[in-house]
């Protein structure tokens, strides 16, 4: 017999994991206004949103073959040159979609 039940158990899960993403984002705003201003720090935490982006879709393009760095490319030149991040995306993912088909 459990002390919790499940239900409990899911809330307290859900509770904790809230507290602590709002911990995390509270404890970034209260640390921003400490960070240098310029130089190196800036630069690297300029280019961070960047780099999280790109680690999480660089593993779905490997895993996707050829196929999925193809379409990786030209969503990259799409949005280059259009502008259009929408349409940018539609292409890329139609491209994998329609290898898949095949």
């Amino acid at each position: 017999m459990t002390i919790l039940s499940l239900d409990t158990q899911v809330l307290i899960t859900i509770g904790c994991a809230a507290l602590v993403t709002y911990g995390l984002r509270l404890g970034g705003l209260l640390l921003a206004s400490r960070l240098p201003r310029s130089g190196g720090w800036k630069r690297f935490m300029d280019a961070l949103p960047g780099t999280i982006l790109i680690s999480l879709i660089a593993p779905g393009i490997v895993s996707a073959g050829w196929w999925g760095g193809l379409g990786a490319l030209a969503t990259a030149i799409c949005a280059h040159k259009t502008g259009n991040v929408i349409l940018s995306m539609v292409l890329g993912v139609a491209i994998v979609a329609l290898q898949r088909q095949w």
